[in-house]
């Protein structure tokens, strides 16, 4: 006996649906591929060709352009206040701040404020990132920068990424001769970037 089987008619709107859906998965997919290549390449110490003075502040603003329309949808403020200027590769420290942002908007609750400080002091630069949202653990804390590691239920969301973000901004920061923390309790979650002046 055969059985035969007959796909049913699809209108152009369906065709659609799927080649975006396919196209989303191939560019989480491609992220990720060169997340890893980045990573992978940090572990044999990441080289900063491009050295620059670069504005922190104007960093961010260009940042907050990016990403204004985003927190718009979700009724959200981004602030900043400070400005520093450092030696650094000025794409990578983007990539790095980027990060920290983008893991802002996602976990920060609607209608809250996200809040971007810089404080350059004699003999470093200190960036904050804040946002009102779930309690990190202290256990997670310790581990929120090791590469796929992603925090419990209550802090995810379907849009969630391979959970390597955090771990390439931790080489980033590294790479400058800085360092980076996390501080999370009462709903308020705070990433802290500390860049060493380097010595002229």
């Amino acid at each position: 006996m055969t059985t035969c089987w007959h796909s049913r008619k699809r209108d152009i709107s369906t065709y659609q649906e799927v080649l975006f859906s396919n196209l989303e998965e191939y560019e989480r997919l491609a992220r990720m591929i060169s997340d890893m290549l980045f990573l992978a390449k940090a572990e044999h110490g990441l080289c900063l060709p491009n050295l620059q003075p670069v504005k922190l502040d104007q960093e961010v603003q260009a940042l907050f352009e990016f990403y204004d329309a985003l927190a718009a949808e979700k009724g959200m403020r981004l602030a900043s206040s400070g400005k520093a200027t450092i030696q650094g590769d000025a794409l990578m420290l983007r990539r790095a701040l980027s990060n920290l942002l983008s893991n802002a908007l996602r976990y920060a609750k609607p209608g809250t404020d996200i809040h971007v400080v810089i404080v350059q002091q004699a003999s470093s630069t200190i960036i904050t990132i804040q946002n009102e949202g779930p309690t990190i653990s202290k256990d997670q804390q310790q581990r929120i920068f090791d590469r796929f590691y992603r925090t419990d239920a209550s802090r995810r969301r379907t849009d969630e990424g391979a959970g390597l973000g955090l771990a390439i901004t931790k080489s980033i920061v590294e790479a400058h001769g800085g360092c980076i923390e996390v501080d999370s309790e009462r709903e308020k979650t705070t990433f802290k970037i500390k860049l060493f002046k380097q010595a002229s």
